[in-house]
């Protein structure tokens, strides 16, 4: 597949994905064709005022010169309107249809593979759904049509020309496929100048991003002046590739000039040599050569935005092909209410294009156990809480929730009854009312309150400055990790899961914070089924049962007094901990 047809099926996929861009779309380019046919009046009236009233030879009538030249201008007149008429159609179709696109690429982030996501910078993902998107909006609104209307004008120019002298009209068609077989060659040098442009956008947006995330671990490290040096690098390299294609795209346009003069010095020389041309039809013939040239500006002029506008949509179009691993069951099945259990069947998985990191796992999570998951770093532990909750899909053995396969249960459905506490909880730049909320929209700010005195947390937050109103700061940069972890309890005590799981947070807080952590954790978990990444020997002497992952296998399983007295990994985990020497 050449890159004509790759950009063209890009188009067609576009168009299909956002169904607004086509809506009427014959009706603006009938619009955008009449306004150039009627434009093509002008030409024909000055050629019979020149031909007929002003060198026929007769005596100038005023009234049939005036008509005349009336109706030229009338025709100009109408025909630019036609054209605007053509070009508002073209922006509005083209601002709904790309907000559209724009919503359903963010629709697709959100539901793809969450390793995927992690994998990219945040940046890269930001541009697909801003800057590519925008890029081609402003073409569709400042170039799409003039293109659109450059087609249609260079058609009837060239029919029109084809009726005054076909030998003059065969020497301008001559040098417009010239002129475009040299632009073919430049178009695919710019094409490619542009992915480099638009992945260059891509990689600085993500490097800014991280930067600024990173400036209180900069500032803590004293690497600021390293931090400025790898942004500025990364602009830099953006600004090269930036300049280089602009200077590019700069030389082309002004060949589209050199071209006109040229083109239009043959025409004058041919016509003097045919001898047979009047000289209206001379006028009228250069008038009409104008119109096939002005089109061909106009396309070298947006050649490099469209390049910078097809880059971008492809960029958009490989985000909405990239796979969505966790999808929608075909014949949902639903939970029964109450309660829910969990079982895992002979179950395994592996990363993409990775090892295994979970083999053969069988466990049964009986309705209201409370489970703790212990294990060294990378034993496997994570990957089950996000199979539990699915996040991701085993590669081989099946998931139950409540009975039911969880790839069977509908996600709205599967979210509202299974609660993932991750841990460390993200909050939004909003208040901490709000995001509690996240976790039940309609919950009023009476509820919330009773949830952070359920909880036994009312005490820390009344004691915040403007307590539930709290603005939390970007990620929760305002509180301290053990206080966005306490957020991120409330948020999924107020959604009422059914099942609960839970990473514990690990980070170092104050004793007192702590304590309120552990009587959330414990309150949260009370009287439903929990499963627990346990990271404190607390948790795990709790659990009603523990299970014991080791590289990737379910190795023990039982009472925290059942697996000490058995001594095996969990035994000398055990000791770990509690000389303080590992954690997990």
């Amino acid at each position: 597949m050449t890159r004509t047809d790759r950009a063209t099926a890009v188009i067609r996929r576009a168009l299909r994905e956002a169904p607004v861009l086509r809506r009427g779309l014959w009706v603006t380019l009938v619009l955008a064709m009449l306004g150039q046919a009627i434009t093509v009046v002008t030409p024909v009236a000055l050629q019979q005022i020149i031909d007929t009233d002003l060198l026929g030879g007769g005596e100038v009538e005023p009234a049939g010169l005036l008509t005349k030249a009336g109706l030229a201008f009338a025709a100009l007149v109408v025909g630019v309107v036609v054209g605007r008429i053509a070009l508002v159609r073209l922006v509005r179709s083209s601002s709904a249809g790309l907000s559209d696109l724009r919503v359903k690429t963010f629709d697709h982030i959100m539901r793809r593979f969450v390793l995927h996501v992690q994998a990219e910078r945040r940046g890269g993902l930001v541009a697909r759904v801003t800057s590519d998107i925008t890029t081609i909006q402003e073409f569709m609104e400042w170039g799409g049509v003039g293109l659109i209307i450059a087609v249609s004008q260079v058609l009837l120019a060239t029919i029109a020309m084809l009726y005054y002298d076909w030998r003059l009209a065969l020497i301008a068609i001559i040098g417009v496929i010239v002129y475009l077989t040299m632009m073919t060659w430049f178009q695919r040098v710019l094409s490619k100048s542009y992915d480099r442009v638009r992945e260059e956008v891509g990689v600085s947006l993500g490097v800014m991003s991280e930067a600024i995330t990173a400036i209180p671990l900069a500032r803590a490290y004293g690497t600021e002046e390293r931090t400025k040096q790898r942004v500025a690098a990364a602009l830099d390299r953006r600004f090269r590739i930036e300049f280089r294609t602009a200077r590019f795209g700069n030389i082309l346009f002004s060949t589209a000039e050199v071209f006109a003069g040229g083109l239009t010095a043959a025409l004058i020389v041919a016509g003097i040599l045919i001898g047979d041309l009047t000289a209206g039809m001379m006028v009228a013939f250069l008038f009409l050569a104008n119109l096939l040239i002005e089109p061909l500006q106009l396309v070298v002029e947006t050649l490099d935005f469209a390049q910078s506008a097809a880059s971008g949509l492809r960029r958009v179009m490989d985000v909405l092909d990239s796979p969505v691993e966790v999808l929608e069951p075909l014949h949902p099945e639903t939970l029964r209410p109450g309660g829910l259990s969990a079982r895992f069947e002979h179950v395994s998985y592996s990363y993409p294009d990775g090892p295994e990191v979970l083999s053969d796992v069988t466990a049964e999570i009986p309705v209201g156990s409370r489970v703790a998951v212990v294990g060294e770093t990378g034993s496997g532990k994570t990957t089950f809480a996000k199979l539990l909750v699915r996040l991701i899909d085993p590669s081989l053995g099946t998931v139950y929730v409540g009975g039911v396969p969880a790839d069977r249960v509908r996600l709205t459905e599967l979210r509202s009854r299974v609660a993932f506490v991750p841990q460390e909880g993200f909050l939004f730049d909003d208040t901490i009312a709000n995001n509690v909320r996240y976790g039940r929209p309609e919950a009023a700010d009476a509820e919330i309150f009773t949830a952070f005195h359920e909880l036994g947390i009312l005490e820390w937050v009344e004691g915040l400055p403007d307590g539930l109103d709290t603005r939390t700061g970007e990620r929760g940069g305002n509180l301290s990790a053990g206080e966005r972890q306490l957020v991120a309890l409330v948020r999924s005590w107020i959604s009422s899961p059914d099942l609960l799981v839970l990473d514990e947070a690990t980070s170092a807080v104050d004793p007192a914070l702590d304590v309120a952590l552990r009587h959330a954790i414990g309150r949260l978990t009370e009287a439903r089924t929990s499963v627990t990444i346990a990271h404190r020997l607390a948790t795990a002497e709790a659990a009603d049962e523990v299970l014991v992952f080791d590289r990737g296998r379910l190795v023990e399983r039982g009472t925290h007094r059942a697996l000490l007295a058995r001594g095996g990994v969990y035994t000398a985990l055990y000791a770990d901990w509690s000389a303080g020497t590992k954690t997990v």
